[in-house]
């Protein structure tokens, strides 16, 4: 039988490799959650991947649900092993550059949107639309929390500091047998019940989506323009950003 929370686990583990603050990410992020919507709220887990954001939500809230959205079917086949004994979080599929991406998912409302490190796979019109699509899905109160890539320009001496500290902690972390994406995707594509989930999600994708990345203060700025009542980043490494709106 297929350990499918070894396999969760195993793509934290390699998501943390480049990564290291993403647990100070999710922590921030469940924070505002909690104080926007309250210790049982009804959640939508934007790109969700195997469920890391929504397996820490409904660890910390015992009232929350939640509604996870994603299209790629190797790691939707890992929430939904990882995730079959958990009747509070519903998995759909769904193509999020699809403008009817919404009408898949259960009737609302919801009281908070979070997604991390998902949306820098879409080209910026399809994100442009994405925002727009969130802010006539939520009620006025609710938040969107997006914890993604977020270059920073003008700090080229800082990035590079950054960048050697990080290639000397992930050489560690090598030797201790950590993955990396392209040896993770191989060992998935290894494994007899996620093998034909593998090729259909490359079949998708190829290696990496073709998406693009903006500073932080691109996407407040394109949320206000949305129609979210304010925007602003509530955390923020040399090349990553946690951004919050409040429709």
């Amino acid at each position: 039988m297929t350990d499918w929370n070894a396999w969760q686990r195993s793509w934290d583990r390699q998501q943390q490799w480049y990564l290291p603050d993403r647990e100070e990410r999710f922590r921030v992020m469940l924070d505002t959650v909690e104080a926007l919507a309250g210790p049982a709220p009804r959640v939508l887990d934007l790109a969700c991947g195997t469920g890391s954001i929504s397996e820490r939500l409904l660890a910390r809230f015992p009232g929350a649900v939640s509604v996870g959205v994603d299209q790629d079917p190797a790691l939707l086949a890992i929430a939904r092993g990882h995730f079959a004994a958990e009747p509070r979080l519903t998995l759909v599929t769904a193509d999020l550059t699809d403008p009817a991406w919404a009408d898949r998912l259960p009737p609302g409302p919801y009281d908070a949107v979070v997604t991390a490190t998902a949306l820098h796979w879409l080209r910026t019109d399809d994100l442009v639309r994405l925002y727009g699509d969130l802010a006539a899905l939520l009620a006025p109160g609710a938040v969107f929390l997006n914890a993604d890539h977020a270059p920073q320009a003008g700090i080229e001496l800082l990035a590079a500091a950054d960048r050697v500290f990080q290639e000397r902690r992930q050489a560690r972390e090598r030797a201790e047998g950590v993955l990396d994406w392209k040896e993770w995707w191989a060992a998935a594509a290894a494994e007899p019940a996620l093998a034909e989930h593998v090729e259909a999600r490359f079949a998708l994708y190829g290696s990496h989506a073709d998406g693009e990345s903006h500073p932080a203060e691109w996407h407040t700025a394109q949320l206000v323009e949305a129609g979210f009542r304010e925007a602003g980043i509530l955390w923020r490494s040399v090349d990553d950003a946690l951004v919050a709106a409040v429709r």
